[in-house]
């Protein structure tokens, strides 16, 4: 079997350092500020004026619809596409242009393009705008309502335009077909400093819609002293709320990861601490949580530490929404990253990338009992070329790895 990825090891660290109004606010349009770095491409993908491949996409997020049709998005050349499958990734409808105007769309690593479906079959989709200043970008929104024939004008989501960092987006979509996007945001960093005021890390902000996009309610604020380079991970329970979960900056610089369950989808509930790692570090580990919640209301998340008494990947789960999770399980451990979980009925399924010193591997443990017991790890895929990272999706049915190598076709595996 050809293999999905590299995966880059933890071998770099960047050095850190209200209720929503009672009217409801069109999304705001900013195309200003963009600039454009086309990524470093080889043979057909250095040609600008080739056709556009999903090949030639360094990362690809997938998602089914509730008729068990496989959706894709993937950036080539600043443009942002989607694709449809009939027979489980085997083959692929033409690509659709989301935005006709090209923007240096993030799309490697933790940050990449976000695609969702709702009940009727809506397309959603999100992506970091990156700005001509260091580190700056928008977080931007894309739909479709006429099964993925034609996308609407981007639109940024983030009211405060200020040329700063708004990124790391996570987009969920709730049984009503509710829009969920959160991002970590720099304006109270800014604020801060214009004040002579320390802060440390960066706030989690998010938006939310109830008309399928056409207008988002403003900005409101999750938390603040969030960890700035790692991914969020986003999950609707089974009350049709919110969760989401980050890493964190806890007092004494302990960057563990926190959760949130949404009292209603205008006001986030408290903050609960996932595990008790006590990784203090001053830099950014650049390794997002992942998160799944069954149908019975069992939260499953997975994470990375390196801190001093744990190290490797972790899962836990919660039976009272968060609020208290079990022991962890400490699964994949030296040289093991970027872990992804998701569960369907009492399955769980874990997947998450490993270096033997020689190979890159993606490892899978599987769970039938909610996650009270597990499967040994089992090498699923392996290569010494480099691509994605790997992620589970579901067509309600059965599980998929999905993933990416580099230059190579997208790939859908069936893991039951």
């Amino acid at each position: 079997m050809k293999f999905l990825s590299p995966f880059i090891l933890l071998t770099t660290l960047i050095v850190s350092g209200c209720a929503p109004d009672a009217t409801v606010k069109p999304a705001i349009d900013v195309q200003q500020h963009a600039q454009h770095h086309p990524g470093e491409k080889t043979g057909a993908c250095a040609d600008p004026n080739a056709l556009p491949s999903n090949l030639c996409a360094e990362t690809i997020s997938a998602a089914f619809d509730g008729k068990g049709v496989l959706w894709i998005a993937w950036v080539n050349n600043e443009r942002l596409y989607v694709q449809s499958s009939l027979d489980k990734g085997s083959s692929f409808t033409r690509p659709v242009l989301v935005n006709s105007k090209p923007e240096a769309i993030a799309a490697e690593g933790e940050s990449r393009p976000k695609i969702k479906l709702d009940a009727q079959g809506n397309i959603y989709l999100t992506w970091v705008l990156t700005l001509d200043k260091k580190r700056s970008t928008y977080v931007r929104f894309s739909r479709s309502n006429d099964g993925g024939k034609h996308f609407s004008a981007p639109v940024t989501v983030n009211d405060n335009v200020e040329i700063i960092r708004h990124r790391f987006d996570s987009l969920a979509i709730g049984k009503n077909g509710e829009l969920f996007i959160a991002w970590l945001d720099a304006r109270d960093i800014e604020a801060a400093k214009k004040a002579g005021q320390d802060f440390k890390g960066l706030s989690l902000y998010y938006a939310w819609s109830k008309d399928g996009g056409a207008h988002f309610y403003p900005n409101q604020r999750i938390a603040t002293h969030t960890c700035e380079c790692c991914r969020l991970a986003t999950a609707i329970a089974p009350d049709n709320t919110p969760v989401i979960t980050w890493r964190h900056i806890f007092d004494g610089g302990i960057r563990d990861h926190a959760l949130v369950k949404f009292a209603d989808w205008n006001t986030p509930g408290d903050t609960h601490r996932v595990g008790q790692d006590n990784w203090k570090i001053d830099a950014c580990p650049h390794h997002g949580p992942g998160l799944s919640i069954s149908a019975t209301g069992i939260y499953h998340e997975v994470w990375f530490s390196n801190s001093p008494s744990h190290q490797g990947l972790f899962y836990a789960y919660s039976t009272d929404s968060g609020r208290h999770f079990s022991t962890p399980l400490n699964f994949g451990k030296t040289g093991a990253s970027h872990p992804h979980v998701l569960a369907l009925g009492s399955r769980v399924h874990v997947v998450w990338l490993e270096f033997d010193g020689s190979n890159n591997m993606i490892k899978l443990i599987k769970s039938e009992d909610d996650g009270k017991s597990w499967s040994q790890p089992e090498v699923i895929a392996q290569t010494a070329q480099s691509g994605d990272q790997p992620f589970l999706v579901s067509d309600g049915d059965k599980i998929y790895l999905s993933w990416k190598a580099r230059q190579q076709n997208y790939q859908l595996v069936l893991l039951e």
